[in-house]
């Protein structure tokens, strides 16, 4: 079932087009993610969608209603890109607060509970991860059928982040749709079961993410420091192999097909053993590339 349906979105600020032509639907139950680079307009439509700007054209259906319908208020949670809340509150008194406005709110402390929100701390004393934390759990209060997350990890380490992937994926096991825009290609790689590449105001690739890589390339590389001499023509005589180069005491091999089992085999029948072996393949970062011809996504 679709719960989000948007059509030839267009959003323009004076002479500047920041949404020039934008369509894609989201089902329900799943994590769609939005990608793109600086500029692109992925801020600018999740605003649109959630309601907080208006499109100068195109239609945007959430939940079967228009976003300004005031119904989708308690039906759709938001985290923006950037949020404050007063220094002093406490995440006690902000998951009060906020589920007070809700007719029928969650449990805020089991949601607490469960997304490790520190209750007692204030706001100004919170770490980044815990902030975020805080601000999944106030996209959630009002039991929203819908969360719309707006760069969600940026500013966190790597553990804090990984960590808030995890709480991404408990959000959507209970039920909750989730529309992502990230800058982090291993992130919308683990978490979205599909993604809207956006580049100059509009969708120019929408597929899963293995989707998006297998239309970059098939081509893969494996390095590895042989542990005897190896004669690079008995690998170039496999189809698997198209190129085989040497890098001081390493070996890359390109090609494509089952390329690591002809290598390996090549290997084994000469007692060869391939030591610090790597394999590499195309990945989102490469497709990123190829569709908008940069490699910075952050917005």
């Amino acid at each position: 079932m679709t719960v989000i349906e948007v059509q030839n979105l267009r959003k323009a600020y004076g002479d500047t087009v920041a949404v020039r032509d934008v369509s894609f639907s989201v089902e329900r139950g799943e994590i769609f993610g939005i990608l793109g680079p600086n500029g692109a307009g992925k801020t600018t439509t999740v605003e649109c969608v959630s309601g907080l700007r208006r499109g100068d054209g195109g239609t945007i259906r959430v939940l079967g209603r228009a976003p300004a319908d005031t119904e989708l208020r308690r039906l759709v949670g938001v985290q923006l890109q950037e949020s404050q809340l007063p220094d002093k509150l406490s995440g006690r008194e902000a998951l009060e607060l906020f589920s007070s406005f809700y007719p029928s709110p969650a449990d805020w402390q089991a949601l607490a509970r469960d997304l490790d929100v520190p209750l007692a701390t204030r706001y100004a004393k919170m770490s980044g991860g815990q902030k975020q934390r805080l601000s999944i759990a106030l996209a959630l209060v009002g039991n929203p059928e819908i969360a719309i997350l707006d760069e969600l990890t940026t500013g966190l380490d790597p553990q804090a982040r990984r960590h808030t992937w995890g709480l991404i994926e408990a959000v959507r096991d209970r039920g909750v749709t989730i529309l992502l825009v990230t800058h982090f290609m291993e992130e919308a790689e683990r978490l979205c079961d599909r993604l809207a590449v956006i580049d100059h105001g509009a969708v120019v690739a929408l597929d899963t993410p293995a989707g998006l890589i297998a239309g970059t390339s098939t081509e893969q590389r494996i390095r590895f420091r042989p542990s005897a001499p190896v004669d690079t023509a008995l690998l170039e005589a496999r189809p698997e192999v198209r190129q085989v180069v040497r890098h001081g005491s390493q070996l890359e091999v390109v090609g494509t097909g089952n390329l690591l089992h002809a290598v390996t085999s090549v290997l084994a029948v000469n007692d060869i053993i391939a030591n610090d072996l790597r394999i590499e393949q195309a990945s989102l970062d490469d497709a990123f590339v190829r569709l908008t011809g940069r490699s910075d996504s952050g917005e």
